[in-house]
């Protein structure tokens, strides 16, 4: 099996590219990742929940990871494939691709339109799919507030190693900080458990979190970047400030519509992903403006200068 660096630091969630009209823009990717190279992001999570990736057909997946994995060869750049979908034989199929592209570990969510209705079943739904690419670290991506599917992690983490060889730890999105302790000390430390709740990321790095998985990253990766390095030089009001800067973001761009408000603040910043896909909803003209003139008056474009 091909081993794989922890997830540490920040790993942007990145958006998928569209042209006006809604289909897919792969060619977008290129200014996407000089864009985060720029920003000190080394890692990015790719197809995932921020890529609206339940709203692109395999296909598009297939061409926007290859596309990814072309644009990042060679570059400083790794690269996180998510697999997961509600029909398994789909998730196989993506995780296949990730395999032979050279991707450095792949993750899935739980399917979550007929859900596993226990722990097990769950575990086997992530063994069938990491079976598919058996050198290449696996990541169970939580997320319980999208897919309702919430079991503990803490005995995920007892129960699938047996069932999953390549099993590398968790993509824990849930702001139960408390569950989340638990599965960094789960034996001894072993998993590697990268926190996936911008919002509450200064909470997860008192906890013993090394890493992050963000959507956040993309448009303020050097907010939280200050914010670690301040936590790190034992500076927490200084952190606290960084964190509160990203939780105004969130809740701005969450009353507005957070994938469509998201994409246009990349817009802003010259990296142009286009618009949401339905059912994400777009902004107006107007709205994209009034946009525009909060984040600049909130001093947005300041926070965001290297």
């Amino acid at each position: 099996m091909n081993t794989t660096p922890p997830l540490h630091g920040l790993v942007a969630a990145t958006h998928t590219p569209f042209h006006a009209d809604g289909s897919l823009n792969p060619g977008a990717v290129e200014t996407q990742a000089a864009f985060l190279l720029k920003n000190g992001v080394r890692t990015v999570f790719i197809n995932g929940s921020t890529a609206e990736s339940s709203s692109l057909t395999v296909e598009e997946r297939l061409a926007l990871a290859q596309r990814w994995m072309a644009v990042t060869r060679g570059s400083e750049l790794r690269v996180i494939i998510h697999v997961g979908a509600n029909a398994l034989a789909d998730s196989r199929v993506l995780a296949e691709q990730a395999q032979q592209r050279g991707a450095a570990a792949i993750a899935a969510l739980s399917p979550s339109y007929y859900k596993p209705r226990s722990l097990a079943v769950l575990i086997d739904c992530c063994a069938d799919i990491a079976a598919a690419a058996p050198e290449t670290p696996f990541y169970f991506y939580d997320i319980p507030a999208l897919t309702n599917v919430n079991f503990s992690m803490a005995d995920f983490l007892n129960q699938a190693p047996a069932r999953i060889p390549t099993l590398a730890g968790i993509k824990f999105t849930n702001p139960d900080l408390m569950a989340y302790q638990v599965c960094l000390r789960a034996d001894g430390g072993k998993w590697d458990v990268p926190f996936g709740v911008d919002e509450h990321m200064l909470g997860a790095l008192a906890m013993g979190a090394k890493g992050a998985v963000g959507s956040g990253f993309n448009f303020a990766a050097p907010i939280y970047a200050r914010m670690i390095a301040a936590f790190e030089r034992g500076d927490m009001a200084a952190a606290r400030e960084e964190q509160f800067r990203g939780v105004r973001l969130i809740q701005l761009f969450a009353g507005m519509g957070y994938m469509a408000a998201a994409k246009a603040a990349m817009g802003f910043l010259g990296v142009n992903v286009g618009p949401a896909r339905l059912p994400n909803a777009n902004l107006t003209a107007e709205q994209i403006t009034k946009l525009r003139k909060e984040l600049e008056t909130m001093g947005f474009f300041d926070w965001v200068k290297n």
